[in-house]
C-alpha cells in the first residue's frame, strides 16, 4: 500500500445517472435504471475496479417535476433498494452495498431487520444511508397531507438512529452458541432488549436478528442544512454531499469534520465523499464535447425552467442561441445568478447550452482527460476539500467504462487509489473501526 492519502471512490447508482439526457446519450442503455442485468454488470465492473461502494439513492413517491420534464425522465422506474442490493450481494464480493431508507416513512425496527439481514447476507457490506425525505409527494402515499417540518424530521432522525443501532446490538457477538450436544442454541443472558420509549419512538425489541458482521452497517448521511450537519457529526460515518468547488468543498469539510471533537469522535471517523459528475475524452476539449452533446439531449422546454430558477428571473424570452443577457440583480436571485454567470463566461454558453446544463446536471463536474481529472481530485484530497468522491456516470455503459478502464489506472499510477481490496467488509474499504456492543462490552 502507498504512503500517499488514499481517494474513497462510491459509485452513485439510483439513478444509474444523475444525468436528464443520460439514457437518450449514443450507445447508452436506454433502460439501464430498470434492467438487472445491466446493473450486475454495473457493479461488477465496479467491483473489478476497487470501488469502494456502490450506493443506490431511493425515492417515496414519482418525482414532483412538471408533467414536461417528467415525461422525459428516467427516473420515473427504478428497482426497491432491498431488493436489488440482496441480489447483487449474490453477484459480489467485496463491494460495498449503500442503501437509502426514510426516517419520516418507514419504522426502526424494520430499517434494522432490513440492514442487518443485507449486512449478513453480504458478509459485511452493507450500508445505510440516513434521509429525512423532502419530496412533498411522499408524504400523500402515507396518510399525511402535508410534509413534515424540516427539524421535527431531523428530530425523529435522531431518535431513529438511537433505536436502529440500539436494535443491532440486541444480541452479543457470542450468543449464538449451537451446541449441538447439550442442545443450547443461544444464551439468552446474551440478548438485550431494548425497551426504548421516546419523545417520537416506542419500540421494545430485540432485534430477531443475530448481530450485523460489521457490528453496525455503516452510517452514511447526505443532509447539508444545519440539522443535516450536527446530524452527520453525531451519527454519520459517510458525508454524501454536493459543494459545486473546491472552495465549498472546503469549507463544508472544515465545518463538518470540525463538529466531530465536541461530540468525542475522531476526524477520521467521518469520510466526506461529494458527488462528482465525471466525462472522460483523450484530450479535454473531446471531453467537453462530449459533455455539450449530452446535455443537447435535454429538452428546451424543461431546461429554460431550470435556468430561470437557478437565475430567479424568467428566461423564457431569451434568444436561445445567442449570449446570455444582462440578468437584474435581486436578493433573491444573487447567488444563482453569480453563478450562472460564472459559467456562462469561464465556458462561453449561449442560453440554451446553460438552459441544458441546468437541466441536465448542474452540480460538481470533473471534464477533461483521465490525466486532467486524477490532478484535480488529487488537489480536492490534498487541500481538505474531500475524502474521496461518489462518481456520478454521465451515461451508461461508456461512461462508467471510462472511469473503470482510463481514470482508476491513472489514480493508482499516482498511489492515489487502491490496487485491490484489503479487507472483506465496507468498513475495512473505508478506513472504518468495528463498533463495540453498546450492551455487551
Amino acid at each position: 500500500m502507498s504512503d500517499t492519502r488514499q481517494l474513497h471512490l462510491g459509485a452513485f447508482m439510483r439513478p444509474v445517472s444523475l444525468h436528464t439526457g443520460a439514457w437518450r446519450y449514443p450507445g447508452a442503455y436506454a433502460d439501464a435504471n430498470f434492467n438487472f442485468a445491466h446493473i450486475k454488470s454495473f457493479a461488477q465492473k465496479l467491483e473489478a475496479a476497487k470501488f469502494d461502494a456502490f450506493f443506490m439513492a431511493d425515492h417515496l413517491a414519482v418525482l414532483n417535476m412538471p408533467v414536461e420534464a417528467l415525461r422525459r425522465s428516467h427516473t420515473v422506474t427504478s428497482f426497491e433498494p432491498f431488493t436489488l442490493l440482496s441480489a447483487l450481494a449474490s453477484v459480489t464480493e467485496r463491494i460495498g452495498l449503500v442503501a437509502t431508507a426514510s426516517t419520516t416513512f418507514d419504522q426502526p425496527y424494520h430499517v434494522a431487520r432490513r440492514f442487518a439481514s443485507l449486512d449478513h447476507i453480504s458478509g459485511g457490506r452493507a450500508g445505510w444511508n440516513i434521509v429525512t425525505t423532502a419530496n412533498p409527494d411522499a408524504a400523500l402515499n402515507f396518510g399525511l397531507d402535508d410534509m413534515v417540518d424540516h427539524d421535527e424530521r431531523y428530530v425523529r432522525a435522531r431518535e431513529f438512529f438511537d433505536v436502529v443501532t440500539g436494535l443491532w446490538d440486541s444480541f452479543a457477538d457470542d450468543a449464538f452458541i449451537r451446541d449441538v450436544d447439550s442442545g443450547i442454541f443461544f444464551d439468552p443472558e446474551k440478548m438485550h432488549v431494548l425497551d426504548h420509549k421516546g419523545p417520537e419512538l416506542k419500540v421494545r425489541g430485540p432485534l430477531n436478528i443475530a448481530r450485523p458482521p460489521q457490528g453496525r452497517p455503516v452510517i452514511v448521511q447526505a443532509g447539508q442544512s444545519e440539522p443535516g450537519r450536527q446530524l452527520a457529526a453525531e451519527t454519520a460515518e459517510v458525508v454524501f454531499c454536493s459543494p459545486r468547488d473546491l472552495a465549498g468543498g472546503k469549507a463544508l469539510y472544515a465545518d463538518i469534520k470540525g463538529r466531530l471533537e465536541a461530540v468525542g469522535r475522531k476526524r477520521n471517523d467521518l469520510k466526506i465523499l461529494p458527488a462528482a459528475f465525471i466525462v472522460i475524452g483523450d484530450t479535454v476539449e473531446e471531453a467537453r464535447q462530449k459533455r455539450l452533446k449530452l446535455d443537447s439531449l435535454v429538452h428546451y422546454d424543461s431546461a429554460i425552467a431550470s435556468l430561470s430558477i437557478a437565475l430567479g428571473h424568467d428566461a423564457s424570452g431569451f434568444d436561445p442561441d445567442a449570449p446570455l443577457p444582462p440578468i437584474p440583480e435581486t436578493n433573491a436571485s444573487k447567488t444563482g445568478r453569480s453563478q450562472v454567470l460564472k459559467l456562462a463566461e469561464e465556458e462561453g454558453l449561449t442560453v440554451r447550452q446553460l438552459a441544458q446544463r441546468y437541466g441536465g446536471y448542474a452540480g460538481l463536474a470533473f471534464v477533461g482527460t483521465a490525466d486532467t481529472i486524477a490532478e484535480e481530485m488529487a488537489v480536492w484530497l490534498n487541500e481538505e476539500g474531500s475524502d474521496g468522491f461518489n462518481v456520478v456516470f454521465p451515461y451508461l455503459p461508456d461512461g462508467l467504462d471510462d472511469v473503470v478502464d482510463k481514470l482508476v489506472p491513472e489514480l493508482q499510477r499516482r498511489g492515489l487509489f487502491r490496487t485491490e481490496y484489503e479487507g472483506t467488509t465496507l468498513r475495512d474499504h473505508l478506513g472504518l473501526s468495528r463498533p463495540e456492543n453498546k450492551f455487551f462490552r
